[in-house]
């Protein structure tokens, strides 16, 4: 294995994969953990397909990961990156309200929105202006046709 691959991966386990999966989990009540009803199930596909796609196109068109340690080197603008800026965290977002709804948890919709919240900070008040240092041109260019969420 190559060792983007492995920082790759790495940074999936560990950033998408406490956010979404690991803190989550613990969140649900025991006896509540094998009840995750269809519209939840398919939120979790949805959302896990899309963190996936944005992940696969960090490593492939970006030469780098999801993570602030091994960014991608160029700036990407491909698959979900067409249609929005954060696409990856859109796709943790639809996994939190899998879990929030799917097990009608209000202490998950509330994580959720906390989670939310964090992440529009922190794209706002550093990956933005990061980006912009980063790629100038490029990026203002490519944040004057593509919405920032949805």
């Amino acid at each position: 294995m190559n060792g983007l691959f492995v920082r790759a991966l790495i940074a999936f386990l560990v950033l998408p994969g406490t956010i979404a999966f690991l803190v989550p989990l613990w969140l649900i009540r025991p006896q509540d953990r094998d009840h995750l009803d269809a519209a939840g199930w398919t939120l979790l596909a949805a959302g896990t397909t899309l963190l996936l796609w944005c992940v696969r196109e960090f490593y492939v068109a970006g030469k780098g990961t999801l993570a602030p340690w091994s960014p991608p080197r160029h700036l990407v603008a491909s698959g979900p990156y067409r249609v929005s800026r954060n696409p990856m965290y859109v796709g943790v977002l639809l996994i939190l309200s899998s879990w929030a709804i799917g097990f009608r948890s209000t202490s998950l919709a509330a994580y959720a929105a906390t989670v939310a919240a964090a992440f529009h900070l922190r794209v706002v008040f550093g990956e933005e202006p990061w980006l912009a240092r980063t790629h100038g041109e490029q990026w203002d260019q490519y944040r004057a046709r593509v919405r920032r969420w949805l």
